[in-house]
């Protein structure tokens, strides 16, 4: 069998395995079991996001990481929310605290770590976290669900009318395989799987402020998809993982998710 045929092969058994799973949490599940998904998809995140660059980064640092992530995450599922600069306070306090203490010489490869400690969970933590909030607003699941379709039928969408009719690309330093006519075509597959949960889900009409959340969910993602493949470029790699067989890591499955939530978050803050 080819090769690329089995990838897709293993990348369709694993969203088709995946899938109601994924729907009973954020439907009928308890809330706890949801948010306890949350955190652990960010954790394995953050560790990946880690592990992608060789780096001197401590393990305590890393630990301690995890540990005021899991802080933000119970905050936010008691409606603390109050409470998030400290969190992001001591994201940053703590490993820079930890450096002053056990490396007084200075040392540029010690900024670079410090800002990694810190970039990891507000690239990756902070955007999961944000769900339990869309997930306390009134059909705040649905809204999920509602994000979860438009941002993997645009991937999914850009991926193969990509391969099918791509001929210009998108900005071939960063992802060489990218091109116009599959943002584009991930862009109509977004409209499209919009237009139809929306009809059977009756949580908004098709109204011109829904055309353009899809839009900029669309946008960000891809831009969220874009990032994550400079920084696998960067680093010369070509997955963050090899949790989900197809697709990667977990941070590869998320990336364009970690883009789109916090649009997700405001617009509804706004609108409801």
């Amino acid at each position: 069998m080819d090769r690329g045929v089995y990838m897709h092969m293993k990348r369709w058994l694993t969203g088709i395995i995946a899938a109601p799973f994924l729907i009973y949490m954020i439907w009928w599940g308890p809330r706890w079991l949801f948010y306890l998904f949350l955190f652990v998809a960010a954790i394995t995140a953050l560790a990946e996001f880690y592990r992608m660059a060789p780096s001197h980064l401590p393990r305590f640092v890393q630990w301690l990481s995890y540990f005021i992530s899991l802080l933000l995450f119970l905050i936010f599922a008691i409606k603390q929310v109050l409470l998030t600069p400290i969190i992001i306070g001591l994201w940053a306090i703590v490993p820079m605290t930890f450096y002053m203490l056990t490396h007084p010489i200075p040392d540029e490869q010690w900024i670079a770590d410090m800002g990694r400690a810190l970039l990891g969970p507000i690239y990756i933590c902070l955007p999961l976290a944000m769900l339990i909030l869309i997930d306390m607003i009134p059909e705040g699941n649905i809204w999920i669900l509602f994000l979860l379709i438009v941002i993997f039928t645009n991937d999914t969408g850009a991926l193969y009318i990509g391969r099918l009719f791509g001929r210009h690309k998108l900005y071939e330093s960063v992802s060489p395989n990218k091109t116009w006519e599959g943002a584009v075509g991930g862009l109509i597959s977004s409209f499209v799987a919009a237009a139809i949960f929306l009809y059977f889900s009756r949580i908004h009409g098709l109204m011109l402020d829904i055309f353009i959340l899809v839009l900029l969910l669309s946008v960000m993602g891809q831009i969220g998809d874009l990032v994550e493949s400079m920084l696998k470029r960067i680093y010369g790699i070509k997955d963050s993982g090899r949790i989900l067989p197809g697709h990667g890591g977990m941070l590869d499955r998320i990336d364009a998710l970690l883009f789109s939530i916090p649009v997700l978050y405001i617009y509804l803050t706004w609108t409801i």
